[in-house]
Parts: structure tokens; sequence; C-alpha cells
């Protein structure tokens, strides 16, 4: 008895041991939705609940800083994938632009950050400088 419990407790911890340092790796879409819709909205457009509360309801004030609009064509084919990069991974203050954009570097993985990058080049049917 005393025998199968502790091999049942060995094999319990062995498994929470190699289960830590397994990554399950959301999609870009999702990952999307949790992280960035909060402000960038579902279309990507800079006009998510906390960036525009009164939109939805709630008597909140507006975000000082309109979040970037991942849907235009203009704004985001002026840059690169490593500005996108850097931006995510960084967080607003590490391109010079609001603090308010948390990083997201020890959050998501870089290879979770490059499909990000192509997720954000869907919502804006476009390409960074060559």
């Amino acid at each position: 008895m005393m025998k199968s419990v502790f091999i049942g407790l060995f094999l319990i911890c062995a498994t929470v041991f190699i289960a830590k340092g397994t990554v399950f790796a959301a999609s870009a879409e999702e990952n999307y939705k949790f992280y960035c819709v909060q402000c960038h909205g579902k279309d990507g457009t800079g006009t998510g609940p906390n960036a525009k509360p009164s939109t939805f309801g709630l008597d909140l004030p507006e975000m000082s800083v309109t979040p970037r609009n991942h849907a235009s064509k203009e704004d985001m084919s002026k840059l690169s994938d490593t500005d996108v990069i850097n931006a995510i991974t960084g967080g607003g203050i590490s391109v010079n632009k609001a603090a308010l954009m948390p990083p997201w570097g020890k959050t998501l993985t870089e290879e979770e950050i490059k499909d990000m990058v192509g997720h954000l080049r869907k919502l804006c049917n476009c390409k960074g400088p060559s």
C-alpha cells in the first residue's frame, strides 16, 4: 500500500516538474483577443473598451493617448517588422510612445511575438518598409 502511494506521488511530482517547462502557445489571434483587444479593439482600430469606455457605456475617463490603429494600412506600412517587435516586446515607452502600453516580452514568447506581427499585418493588409 505505502509503495503504491509513494509511486503515485512520484508520478504526480514528475508530471508537474516536466509540464512546468512546457509552453502551450496560443495562436496570434487568440493572444490578440486576450492581450490587445482591450485597447486596440476587436477590429484593431484603436477603439477598445479601455481606449473609449463611453462607447461601451462605461463612465470612465478616456485614455490620454489613442492606441495605434492596427487596421490602418497607411500607418502600419511605415513600421518595419522590427519596429513592431520592439513595441510589443518592450512596450510603448521602448519606442518613444505611450507608457500605457505594457511590455509583453516576458509574457509572450519570441515565436508568439513574431506570429503577432503576422497577425497585425493581416489586420492592416500591408507589409512594412523593405
